[in-house]
């Protein structure tokens, strides 16, 4: 008994040890993120001067990014940190009181917006940047991706930054008002680490959802697949099986929905040509619906109507063109 008591106190020290770690490297990390936190406009600091009391209240950081002090000459503190302001307050005070002591802390933070994270993630959420922050901690703060996700992130910049570092590059150009500045970033090359780009405050990220294409007639899985990374004709038939044996490949047809109208066009695709490297392969658009006609009494597409009606709940292709 007296074994068994002591692990089990032995198991509480060490698990009280390992909480007491963690609070200790939590609470360093966010000393070091408001010692290196750089002051902006709407952000609130709380400024002591000792043997002062008529000065020692808050004051807010204007749009410009200076500071009004009581008997001063507004301070630019944009870009600052809490220490150089300090500095800057003591050495101004210093034609009015001898020896200042000053104090400054940072009340309120309002200049760093969170980032917001959606699309095709575990879950939306907002991530704070008040340190630098990159786009793979910002997915991992989201719970990762899903499988509908496209391929592709966009990062959407509503603010210029703030205050630029040397080797920002294009990260630190200010917003082009005739234009939405955002980037787009591949998840594959994420992934492999070859971009992983800062996001800024205010940044909105979206990782874009897949939009589906549509199999119908003869091939082996029938129905819809998500559409990603520039999708081939003959890729996509890959990833629904393949063909049938009866299919007829010298003439896939591909019913397209015209941008901005209710009318399609059809494209008919030599596919056995394809894959003898006769022709080029084509590239599928979201909600193509492919019909693989078969040879003999099945060929054509009058029956089409009743199965894209199944597929797409007689929304997207109330009337398709039967040639």
């Amino acid at each position: 008994m007296k074994i068994l008591r002591f692990l089990g106190t032995s198991a509480t020290l060490v698990c009280f040890m390992l909480a007491l770690v963690q609070a200790q490297q939590s609470s360093k990390t966010d000393s070091q993120a408001t010692r290196t936190y750089q002051l902006g406009p709407g952000d609130v600091v709380e400024v002591m001067v000792f043997g002062s009391a008529d000065i020692n209240k808050n004051f807010q950081v204007d749009g410009d990014g200076y500071l009004s002090l009581p008997f001063l000459e507004p301070l630019l503190v944009k870009c600052r940190s809490e220490r150089q302001v300090q500095k800057d307050i003591a050495e101004a005070y210093k034609r009015l009181i001898k020896d200042p002591q000053i104090s400054v802390r940072l009340a309120e933070r309002n200049s760093h917006q969170p980032a917001s994270i959606s699309g095709a993630v575990r879950q939306a959420t907002k991530v704070p940047t008040i340190k630098k922050v990159r786009l793979n901690e910002v997915i991992a703060a989201s719970g990762g991706f899903t499988e509908k996700a496209a391929g592709t992130i966009q990062i959407l910049h509503t603010e210029p930054v703030m205050c630029p570092e040397a080797g920002d590059d294009a990260e630190a150009l200010p917003i082009n008002p005739a234009a939405i500045p955002f980037q787009v970033v591949k998840i594959s090359d994420l992934q492999k680490g070859t971009v992983n780009p800062v996001v800024r405050s205010g940044d909105i990220v979206l990782v874009t959802e897949a939009e589906p294409v549509y199999f119908v007639g003869s091939v082996v899985a029938p129905g819809s697949i998500l559409l990603r990374d520039r999708l081939t004709l003959s890729r996509a038939i890959g990833m629904v099986g393949g063909p049938r044996k009866e299919a007829k490949l010298s003439e896939i047809r591909i019913y397209r929905q015209k941008d901005g109208s209710e009318t399609q066009e059809i494209l008919k695709v030599n596919y056995s040509a394809i894959k003898k490297n006769e022709s080029p392969d084509v590239f599928l658009q979201p909600y193509d619906v492919i019909d693989v006609s078969e040879n003999g009494i099945f060929e054509g597409t009058g029956w089409l109507k009743l199965v894209l009606s199944g597929l797409t709940g007689g929304l997207r292709y109330p009337l398709l063109p039967i040639p």
